[in-house]
């Protein structure tokens, strides 16, 4: 199967998007020469150009709706489930408890394996994994850090940002 991939740079530092012919099938948050390791004989371009670019413009705060197909080999089960559900009813700028999306995918005894597939989702930011919190109000984990997560939450309005950040923003 011929793999793409490509670049683009963002708030959270360089993320690199893997695809197929029929979707992407991975999202790192790091550089190519870390994330192709596991996708060796990828080429530049293709389908992974597109989710770059969407990525981008998502950054920039110009999308709030990807519209790129997912290549969803090697996924199955629950962990399937419950990430197409989080794709398909929790948009940008809204938020799920852990708890709330064990409910939302009809599994409410599930909230601690929700957590687990939150942590091994192949494409964060477009399956929004950054939008499940903890149930008491907290962050939650996120496997690129909490400082990531919290700047994309910022980005789309759930959080308000620091002063540190403001300061940034007026001194550019």
């Amino acid at each position: 199967m011929e793999l793409t991939w490509s670049t683009v740079s963002g708030p959270v530092g360089e993320i690199t998007a893997v695809a197929s012919g029929t979707g992407v099938r991975h999202v790192a948050f790091a550089g190519p020469d870390v994330a192709l390791a596991e996708f060796p004989g990828a080429e530049p371009g293709g389908l992974a150009a597109e989710a770059a670019g969407q990525l981008g413009e998502y950054f920039t705060g110009r999308r709030k709706e990807f519209r790129i197909p997912i290549d969803w080999t090697g996924l199955d089960g629950l962990r399937a489930h419950v990430l197409r559900t989080l794709l398909e009813l929790v948009p940008f700028g809204e938020t799920v408890s852990y708890k709330g999306l064990a409910e939302l995918s009809g599994r409410p005894e599930a909230s601690r394996a929700v957590g687990t597939i939150m942590g091994s989702n192949p494409v964060p930011l477009i399956v929004p994994c950054h939008r499940v919190l903890a149930s008491g109000g907290g962050l939650g984990g996120f496997g690129p850090g909490l400082e990531a997560k919290r700047k994309l939450l910022v980005l789309e309005g759930i959080l308000e940002p620091s002063l540190l950040e403001l300061d940034l923003v007026r001194d550019e």
